[in-house]
């Protein structure tokens, strides 16, 4: 489906004196979608931000277009959108100013209107956002996925908060993402519906709900 775009080779991610998971690879095309899974604990959120560039590997790869940006993550960071389980919001800013804010651009461009208004968000542009509801909120933080231009979505929980009506929005904003050749990866413990997704669970690559892997990491603990 692509060239490849985005890859993890043999990735090891360890949080305070833990090992999260290691000897985790995974190759990301253009127009893919790769779907983590996983029990609570094994890595997902962690590996996500190991791939937005806010976590570096304890040992691996990280490689952008065959180039090797495991030290060197602003190769790659300005081609990715992250968004976490958190709403990253500025309560005291409008709806609009929010989504102005976070895309760089300014409160005039037409393109945050139509990113508001794919989530349904654009009768509420000049509502301050502490009055949004949680579900309200969440489809403010989804707007930026429209309004960023990014090529490789990094999607933690995104449908959390989200009714049914507001989840099927998502899943069309994927598909056309992906059929314009963006890629997307996403953890998620609701249903997100996408068209042949590849999927990587992450309990295969964590000690703690691996025996092999525990005895593994108990043999190589010169590498923590």
């Amino acid at each position: 489906m692509g060239n490849s775009l985005f890859q993890g080779e043999d990735l090891t991610c360890i949080r305070g004196g833990r090992t999260v998971f290691l000897g985790l690879s995974f190759n990301l095309a253009q127009g893919q979608a790769l779907i983590l899974e996983g029990p609570n604990g094994s890595g997902k959120s962690s590996l996500i931000r190991m791939l937005s560039g806010l976590v570096r590997p304890k040992l691996g790869k990280l490689l952008w277009q065959g180039q090797d940006a495991t030290k060197e993550p602003e190769i790659f960071q300005s081609h990715i959108h992250y968004i976490g389980h958190r709403n990253a919001i500025k309560p005291v800013l409008t709806v609009l100013e929010n989504l102005a804010y976070w895309s760089g651009k300014t409160k005039d461009d037409p393109s945050l209107d139509d990113a508001l208004d794919h989530f349904r968000m654009l009768p509420l542009k000049h509502t301050p956002a502490n009055l949004l509801s949680s579900g309200q909120s969440r489809r403010l933080t989804l707007s930026r996925l429209l309004a960023s231009e990014r090529s490789v979505w990094l999607l933690d929980e995104p449908s959390v908060g989200l009714d049914v009506a507001s989840v099927a929005l998502l899943e069309e904003v994927i598909k056309t993402h992906r059929s314009k050749g963006g890629s997307v990866i996403f953890a998620t413990h609701s249903p997100i519906h996408v068209e042949n997704p590849n999927r990587l669970n992450l309990q295969d690559y964590s000690p703690l709900y691996n025996k092999e892997l525990l005895a593994i990491e108990n043999d190589e603990e010169s590498w923590i």
